[in-house]
């Protein structure tokens, strides 16, 4: 039997330390072999952290929406190297943005096309709206644009707007974390005939049991969400609005494919379990084997590593949508090669190991979320404890 008595403790020390409350769960060849919560999904009103309590997965999105979207390449409605505006003509050509030594700098069109490989690798050179660079500036003013016109905007709406934007530098040339992921979204959109949210519902969420994880609320849903928390640096919890929280509401229309999910610990672990058995959920084949290990290989080259690799991501390659552990002695990380996931804003996080069959869950909903000094652990603790 796996002792886990450390990992107890160390989440029971994040809860007094960090975050009002989290939550971990580790499952094995289909068996669950750890539960534990701790602390509070609301502290004020006194709510616990249990396996109902409801969290914005933000960028664990990701995950899902990749590995939904090789669903249909797997069925041959797309290939990687395909062009993107066989898909959206509206980025058939794209401008870039060139720096000069004086001055402005000039947009020209791109000498490469966009292609479908580089919006799951995060090299189309679309970031996010942060930042104060032309891409950047040229992205929030589109947003800005479309809910001028129309208050309210599904994906697509946002994607065709998206493509006069001018990228950050030449298609497929290097990684810059962003978009990428909500063209993946569109593309299963495009290759389906349905929202993104339908699709995942369909293929996903029903076959897998997920039945407390979407875009909307419904039932009880909003009740059991997981009050977020902002920490000062002396420690104080401060209680904040849920970013992108409007977009979970029944009459919202945008579901993107880079943040916008929320789940439950047990809901999440099923998805990750399916995963780490080769596609396999309760003897059912929900997505081929060798999908999943064309996904969790590092399609970065030499120079899009260095623009991925940080201290957080220490050993890691990123994949179709997900960072997969290529040293394991670089990382200081006691996971398998091969291993893969990835992590969320308010700090949730997933690690996936079809080498042994083993996937860990770990979710908590602050900011900062001080991922690093959390996820590092946790990942220590959950892969100490396999015999």
């Amino acid at each position: 039997m796996s002792d886990y008595r450390h990992l107890s403790a160390l989440l029971k020390q994040f809860s007094e330390k960090g975050p009002a409350g989290c939550a971990c769960a580790i499952a094995r060849d289909g068996k669950i072999l750890y539960e534990g919560y701790y602390g509070y999904a609301d502290k004020d009103a006194g709510t616990p952290i249990n396996e109902s309590t409801i969290y914005r997965l933000y960028s664990m999105t990701k995950v899902v929406v990749c590995a939904a979207a090789l669903l249909q390449y797997e069925r041959g409605k797309f290939s990687l190297n395909d062009p993107l505006y066989e898909y959206f003509s509206e980025y058939r050509k794209p401008l870039v943005v060139r720096p000069r030594g004086f001055g402005p700098p000039a947009l020209e069109e791109a000498k490469n096309p966009m292609l479908v490989k580089h919006a799951f690798t995060m090299a189309v050179g679309l970031p996010y709206a942060s930042g104060d660079t032309p891409t950047a500036n040229a992205i929030r003013q589109v947003r800005q644009k479309l809910e001028q016109q129309y208050g309210k905007y599904n994906l697509q709406t946002e994607i065709k707007a998206m493509a006069e934007v001018p990228l950050a530098f030449e298609p497929g040339t290097h990684f810059l974390y962003g978009y990428g992921h909500d063209l993946v979204a569109g593309l299963v959109e495009v290759t389906s005939g349905k929202t993104i949210g339908q699709f995942l519902k369909e293929e996903f969420f029903d076959p897998l049991e997920m039945k407390d994880t979407g875009y909307r609320y419904f039932g009880d849903i909003k009740s059991r969400m997981a009050v977020m928390y902002r920490r000062d640096d002396d420690g104080t919890l401060t209680r904040m609005e849920g970013l992108m929280d409007r977009n979970h509401e029944t009459d919202a229309l945008y579901e993107s494919g880079g943040a916008g999910l929320f789940a439950t610990v047990g809901d999440y672990l099923k998805f990750s379990q399916m995963m780490a058995n080769g596609g396999v959920y309760k003897g059912r084949q929900i997505m081929g084997r060798k999908t999943i290990d064309l996904m969790r290989r590092n399609h970065l080259n030499e120079d899009q590593l260095k623009d991925f690799t940080n201290t957080y991501q220490a050993g890691y390659g990123y994949g179709l949508g997900v960072r997969t552990m290529m040293d394991p002695a670089a990382g200081g990380c006691n996971s398998s090669v091969g291993e893969f996931g990835w992590t969320g804003l308010a700090g949730t996080w997933t690690s996936i190991d079809p080498a042994e069959k083993f996937s860990v869950v770990y979710m908590h909903q602050m900011l900062p979320n001080m991922e690093e000094y959390h996820h590092h652990r946790v990942r220590a603790a959950a892969y100490g404890g396999i015999e």
